[in-house]
């Protein structure tokens, strides 16, 4: 009789959250991005008390326009607040620039992170990794199965490698300009 042993499923977890906070590069891409929004959030602030010395500046002459040309100014007022929802939407909105810019900073390092996690699970055959900081809920786990530390070590040499890697380039050039 041959008899087969069963392995358990073998589960872990990272908190990508965590893993993001602790890289150097997320920390400065999210400083870049956070720059970003408080120069687009004076922009529009901007806008907004221009708007409103425009509608003052009409109420104040109001008395001596006719009424054509307050329609006007009613009307380009209205189009100066169109302009600023407008800018709104361009820099806040679902596809705006604040979106673009996060997904271009910060996508490689999610993207570099799940290449390590995925190279971990295989190496350590987990059959399932969650992320405890996504939406589905994780209501326990214990601190045995969290490999984020492990994630975290993987991405630090890594760094280190490609930092080792520029260092030797720029030595490798550096003589080359000498011999020349």
């Amino acid at each position: 009789m041959t008899t087969y042993g069963q392995r358990g499923t073998r589960v872990g977890y990272i908190d990508m959250n965590y893993i993001l906070e602790t890289v150097d590069e997320y920390n400065k891409a999210s400083d870049l991005l956070d720059k970003n929004i408080e120069n687009w959030k004076k922009e529009i602030e901007l806008k907004k008390l221009e708007l409103q010395q425009y509608q003052d500046q009409l109420n104040a002459e109001r008395i001596i326009l006719t009424p054509e040309l307050i329609k006007d100014r009613e009307l380009e007022i209205q189009d100066f607040a169109t302009d600023i929802i407008r800018l709104q939407e361009k820099r806040f909105g679902p596809n705006g620039d604040m979106i673009i810019q996060r997904s271009k900073l910060i996508q490689p390092l999610q993207d570099q992170v799940m290449s390590i996690v995925k190279q971990v699970a295989e190496e350590n055959k987990y059959d399932f990794i969650f992320d405890r900081s996504s939406t589905a809920t994780m209501l326990y786990s214990a601190k045995n199965y969290d490999i984020s530390e492990l994630v975290i070590k993987r991405i630090n040499r890594q760094q280190k490698i490609q930092q080792r890697k520029e260092q030797i380039e720029a030595i490798k050039s550096k003589a080359s300009s000498i011999k020349n």
